[in-house]
């Protein structure tokens, strides 16, 4: 008997909130909302309400939902994954609040594509305040969404933004890469430089946003990452998403 095969392996994961406390106390904040899509398809979603965690976080509310499946009446069909993390009214330590963050990531593999087109259209920050002041961040979709592969987005969409003044890692043999959706930041808050993505807080640590980790067939959008240092020490990631899968290579003999 011929044997039954999963034409297309489905990925993707999320979750909303996980954070790891080093000093003054050590502590585990385990993943919030966290989910993973089956590899046949279908979806899945978690959802946490009124979440608090000591008086160093909570969160009023916080969803995770992907699915994945095959569409049908484009030329030879194609599958396609979302991987959304939402969180809402979100309060750390104080000093970092927003009103919603939104990671999503959406995959469309064309059968015979080598690589799907992924793209992260609809994430954004909502009512984000840093240490009392607005941020407004405007973030670049048109880089994924002009840029279909992954050598597209290394060697074309972010080829030049050392130059440009932002932050971005290449590894040497141009496979990997990780950089920022961040277009451009506007705030009252001093010292922060409006083309990277990263901002310092005295007394307080970094805030990452919005990062992108790339890969071949792979992107993980990080929306808020943080790096406590003084007097918290702890590590913190916030609306965080990961896609997609890959085509079964044909049987052997």
């Amino acid at each position: 008997m011929a044997q039954q095969r999963i034409p297309f392996h489905f990925h993707a994961e999320g979750h909303a909130f996980s954070g790891e406390f080093r000093h003054p106390t050590w502590s585990i904040i385990p993943a919030q909302a966290a989910t993973s899509l089956p590899t046949i398809g279908g979806h899945a979603e978690s959802t946490v309400e009124n979440f608090r965690f000591l008086d160093y976080v909570q969160f009023k509310h916080a969803h995770t939902h992907i699915s994945g499946k095959r569409r049908v009446g484009d030329s030879g069909g194609s599958y396609v994954t979302h991987a959304s993390a939402v969180i809402e009214g979100l309060n750390i330590l104080g000093t970092v609040t927003a009103d919603r963050i939104v990671s999503r990531l959406t995959s469309v593999h064309k059968v015979g594509d080598p690589e799907p087109h992924i793209v992260a259209e609809d994430s954004r920050f909502e009512g984000l305040r840093i240490a009392g002041q607005d941020v407004k961040v405007t973030l670049r979709h048109k880089l994924l969404v002009e840029n279909r592969t992954a050598a597209d987005v290394i060697g074309k969409g972010i080829a030049s933004d050392k130059k440009n003044g932002r932050m971005v890692g290449i590894d040497p043999k141009g496979r990997v890469a990780i950089c920022s959706l961040v277009e451009k930041i506007e705030t009252k808050l001093p010292g922060v430089d409006a083309k990277k993505h990263l901002i310092e807080v005295k007394n307080f640590g970094r805030i990452y946003l919005a990062e992108l980790f790339v890969e071949e067939s792979t992107r993980t959008l990080t929306m808020l990452r943080l790096e406590l240092g003084s007097p918290h020490v702890a590590a913190i990631t916030a609306a965080e998403t990961r896609s997609n899968g890959q085509p079964v290579p044909p049987s052997g003999p």
